[in-house]
């Protein structure tokens, strides 16, 4: 993390960031020279099961009013010292997205200062090209609730290729589920399966589907979930359910990259702490040479300080949204967003 000892960077501008759009209730406070000051977070864990929306909602009211101070103090600032808020708009669960928007509409109006809505997707990129240094790259986003591969073009990111039914942390999450591992905040499930796959040497055969530029993991999941009930070690399982999941959206990237014909491959998103996943898209990206450029860990998972810094350039370059228009959109997709910025 950038300046995160000692004052504050005196800069013309902060920016205080909300992320919610899930299990995470995050808090980032960003400069408007692209200083990350600070990046505080709680994260709500089921007892059970995946993320229940509601719990979810009501663990982020209860945390709120901590985190925002933690980052506060971590940033060395005052609330009134803050320039800008911003918050996740969407994509995300209703009721997660909501408490959050409360949060930053209540602070905006306090500090009578500007609010600005946030694409949660886009953020994802704009913190992974902040922090490796990427400027124009194919991006490959893959996290609990998306999959997509995108590149800028004509003012938008535009989605080249993408899952058409479940996301690949989803995939991996309710298969590790299945197979009895449990949710860990020193090892999440995705991590979890990594492990076991380290270990595991047999390939199972499983459904590996690209249709075109689009890929379906529901089928592989299933396969594999079904594979628990057989002889087969679980190490070899979660071996299997990687290569085929993985090799699926490196393909997609790699065609992506070579019709764009991008000098640049980015990795963003909770499943970009992969080490398996990281090796396989190094391997495209030297044949096609590309730099290939991995978020930092800190900002693989949602987190507030991607909010900030994307609320920091939708600010700088005449964005905001009025407080009537600050509604949360659950399905706004990344490729309906304007992004002035890298015009």
């Amino acid at each position: 993390m950038k300046n995160m000892q000692g004052s504050p960077k005196r800069s013309n501008g902060y920016c205080l960031g909300i992320e919610s759009s899930a299990d995470d209730f995050g808090v980032g406070i960003a400069t408007f020279n692209g200083e990350i000051l600070a990046n505080n977070s709680d994260s709500y864990i089921p007892e059970e099961g995946g993320i229940h929306p509601r719990e979810a909602a009501r663990h982020h009211s209860d945390v709120a009013d901590k985190v925002v101070k933690e980052a506060l103090i971590a940033a060395g600032l005052k609330p009134g010292e803050l320039s800008v808020i911003s918050f996740s708009q969407g994509p995300g669960l209703g009721p997660s997205l909501r408490t959050g928007a409360t949060v930053a509409r209540a602070l905006a109006s306090y500090l009578q200062i500007p609010l600005v809505g946030v694409n949660h997707s886009v953020a994802h990129i704009e913190i992974g090209e902040l922090e490796t240094g990427a400027e124009d790259p194919v991006t490959l986003y893959v996290s609990g609730g998306n999959t997509m591969v995108t590149a800028f073009e004509a003012g938008r990111y535009r989605v080249f290729g993408e899952t058409l039914d479940i996301a690949l942390g989803n995939c991996l999450d309710v298969f590790a589920r299945k197979a009895g591992l449990k949710n860990r905040k020193d090892l999440p499930l995705g991590a979890a399966v990594e492990r076991l796959a380290a270990k595991g040497k047999n390939l199972v055969s499983l459904p590996y589907v690209v249709k075109g530029m689009d890929l379906s993991l529901s089928g592989l999941l299933t396969s594999a979930t079904v594979w628990l009930q057989k002889d087969c070690a679980l190490e070899d399982l979660c071996y299997s359910l990687q290569e085929h999941a993985f090799s699926m959206v490196t393909e997609v990237t790699e065609r992506a990259l070579a019709h764009t014909e991008k000098t640049e491959v980015l990795l963003t998103g909770g499943v970009a702490a992969n080490k398996r996943l990281q090796s396989m898209l190094e391997v495209i990206s030297k044949e096609h040479d590309a730099a290939f450029n991995v978020v930092p860990l800190e900002f693989a998972t949602d987190n507030g300080a991607m909010i900030a810094w994307t609320g920091v350039l939708a600010y700088t370059h005449g964005l905001s949204t009025p407080l009537d228009e600050s509604f949360v959109k659950l399905r706004w997709r990344v490729d309906k967003v304007d992004v002035p910025w890298k015009q």
